[in-house]
C-alpha cells in the first residue's frame, strides 16, 4: 500500500479566467478501486493528465507509483493485435496475457488479426488486458464502457472487481456500483472521497442535499422573522427618540436623561438582532453549494393522427450476402418508450437507419406513417463545430429553448460564447439531445446518446422522460436508463 497526496493543487488553463481546481487537498490509497463522478466539463480528464504530469500546477502532487492511462494510444490498426499489445506492455509472459484474456472472455485467435478488424468490444477488452499487465502501476481508466454493449459491460466490471489500484471514469451506475469501493467526485465547490460503491455515494449526497435544503428553508423563515423584528425595534428607537423633545400629557417636562437611555437600549437590541441575522444569512451562504441543478426540462411533441407510426413485419436486413438481423417484429405506438436492445452487431443501428429512411436492403414489411417528422441523435458528434446561436438558428429550432435545456444540463454560460468543436465529449452529445428535444417532431430515435454523459445528467434526461413521456425508440448500454426509462424491450 502507498498513498498519492493531493495538497493546494490548483491549476487553470492558459487563457482562462476560471480555475478548474483551486486549493485541493485529498489523499488515496493505490490499493483502492476508485470510481471517479461528476458533471461534464468539472475536471475528472484533466486531473487524470495532471497526474500523468502533461501540464503544469501549482501545489503538489506526490506519489510513489507510476500511472497508466487507458485507452492507450494505437496509431497502426492495421497491425495486427499481438503486436499491438508488444508495443504498449514490451516486456510481459504469454501466459499473463493469456490469462487476462480468459478472465475477458476473449479467444486468443484475436491475437493473430488487424487491430482494426476487431469489434469495439473487443479492442476495449484487449486493451484493458494489456493494461494490467503494467505492474507496479496505478492505473487511470478514462470512460472504458463506451460502445459496450450491456453483457460486455457486465463481464468488464466483474473483471474489474477482481483487481484493485485504479481510479475509473464512467457515468454508468450499475457498472460503477459492480467494481469500486470509494468513490471520488467532483462536486460544484470542492473535490471529495467517501468510501462504497455510487449508490452509497448517491444516498449519502441526497441525504446531505436535503438537510441543507432544509436548513436553508429554516435559516430563510429566520432571517425574515429577524429582519421584521430588527425594523420594528428600529422604528421604536426612533419614536421614543422624538418624544425627547416633545412634553408629557400632563404638561410637564419630559425626562430627556431617560427617554435616552431607553432609545439607546431600543436601538443596541436592533443591533443585535440585525448582527444575529447577518450571523445567519453567513450560514445560509455555506449552504446549497454542492447542490446540483435539478430543474424540469419542458419539451413540446407533435401528436401523430394515428396511433402507431411504424410497424415492422418479419425484417430481415442484409448487405450483400450478411444477414445482419433476422425475422425482426415491432411496432411503435405514440407514447411509448422502446429500447432496442441486443449485442454490438446484432442489428441494432441498420434498423434506426431504416426507420430513419436511409436505403437498407430488407425483405419482410416495412411501414412508417406519412409525413411522420423525426429526430434523431447519432452517436457521432465530429460534425458539431461554430457557436451555439448559429447551430440553433441552423437547426431551425427555437435558441432560448435550446440553450434553456442545455442551462439545466449544467453548460455554464460562458460555454454559450465557445466554439462547439472545443466542447468535452459529453458536452457535444448534451447539445444533440438538446437539439432533438427542441425539435417539434412525432417520434425521437436516439442512437447511444449517453456516451460520456455524466450520471446527474442521466438522471435529469431519464425525469424528463418519464414526465413528458415524448414517442422514443433509443439504443442505450446503461441498465439502469433503461430499466427506468423504457416501456417495451425489444430484444435482437
Amino acid at each position: 500500500m502507498s498513498l498519492i497526496n493531493v495538497t493546494n493543487l490548483t491549476f487553470a488553463y492558459d487563457g482562462s479566467y476560471d480555475n478548474i481546481f483551486e486549493d485541493v487537498n485529498f489523499q488515496i490509497d493505490t490499493d483502492w478501486k476508485l470510481g471517479f463522478t461528476g458533471r461534464n466539463g468539472r475536471g475528472k480528464t484533466t486531473f487524470l493528465n495532471l497526474l500523468l504530469g502533461k501540464y503544469e500546477y501549482s501545489g503538489h502532487i506526490s506519489a510513489n507509483v507510476s500511472f497508466e492511462y487507458f485507452p492507450f494510444q494505437v496509431n497502426n490498426r492495421q497491425d495486427q493485435t499481438l503486436d499491438i499489445i508488444n508495443t504498449i506492455v514490451p516486456d510481459y509472459q504469454h501466459w499473463e496475457l493469456m490469462r487476462e484474456l480468459t478472465l475477458l472472455k476473449v479467444s486468443e485467435d484475436v491475437l493473430y488479426r488487424p487491430f482494426e478488424s476487431l469489434s469495439n468490444g473487443e479492442q476495449t477488452k484487449v486493451l484493458l488486458a494489456a493494461l494490467f499487465l503494467k505492474e507496479n502501476s496505478f492505473l487511470l481508466i478514462d470512460e472504458p464502457t463506451n460502445h459496450l454493449d450491456m453483457n460486455a459491460r457486465k463481464l468488464v466490471s466483474e473483471y474489474l472487481n477482481t483487481k484493485s489500484g485504479y481510479i475509473l471514469v464512467s457515468h454508468d451506475r450499475s457498472f460503477l456500483d459492480h467494481c469500486v469501493d470509494h468513490i471520488l467526485s467532483i462536486n460544484k465547490t470542492n473535490i471529495e472521497i467517501q468510501k462504497g460503491n455510487f449508490s452509497d455515494w448517491w444516498e449519502n449526497k441526497q441525504r446531505q442535499d436535503h438537510y441543507e435544503l432544509a436548513e436553508n428553508e429554516k435559516l430563510r423563515k429566520d432571517i425574515k422573522r429577524l429582519s421584521d423584528a430588527a425594523k420594528r425595534t428600529s422604528n421604536w428607537s426612533h419614536e421614543v427618540e422624538k418624544t425627547k423633545n416633545g412634553t408629557r400629557n400632563s404638561g410637564s417636562k419630559v425626562d430627556k436623561g431617560y427617554i435616552g437611555h431607553k432609545s439607546a437600549k431600543m436601538m443596541k437590541r436592533s443591533k443585535s438582532i440585525e448582527q444575529r441575522q447577518e450571523s445567519a444569512i453567513d450560514e445560509r451562504s455555506k449552504l446549497l453549494k454542492n447542490i446540483e441543478s435539478a430543474e424540469d426540462l419542458k419539451i413540446t411533441q407533435l401528436a401523430y393522427h394515428k396511433n402507431q407510426l411504424a410497424a415492422l413485419e418479419h425484417v430481415s436486413i442484409h448487405y450483400g450476402e450478411k444477414v445482419v438481423c433476422q425475422d425482426v417484429s415491432f411496432m411503435i405506438e405514440q407514447g411509448e418508450r422502446i429500447a432496442l436492445s441486443g449485442k454490438n452487431g446484432s442489428g441494432k443501428s441498420s434498423i434506426i437507419k431504416l426507420l430513419c429512411g436511409e436505403h437498407i436492403d430488407y425483405t419482410g414489411t416495412f411501414r412508417k406513417g406519412s409525413q411522420l417528422q423525426i429526430s434523431y441523435v447519432s452517436q457521432d458528434t465530429s460534425h458539431l463545430y461554430g457557436n451555439l446561436k448559429d447551430y440553433a438558428k441552423i437547426n431551425g429550432i427555437d435558441e432560448s429553448l435550446f440553450k434553456a435545456i442545455l442551462r439545466k444540463l449544467d453548460f455554464a454560460r460562458v460555454q454559450f460564447e465557445k466554439d462547439i468543436s472545443s466542447f468535452s465529449g459529453g458536452q457535444k452529445k448534451k447539445v444533440l439531445i438538446a437539439k432533438s428535444l427542441s425539435e417539434k417532431v412525432h417520434l425521437h430515435i436516439w442512437d447511444e446518446p449517453l456516451n460520456f454523459i455524466d450520471v446527474i445528467s442521466r438522471m435529469q434526461i431519464e425525469e424528463l422522460l418519464l414526465e413528458h413521456a415524448p414517442t422514443l425508440l433509443f439504443v442505450e448500454h446503461d441498465r439502469k436508463f433503461c430499466d427506468n426509462v423504457a416501456t417495451k424491450i425489444i430484444e435482437l
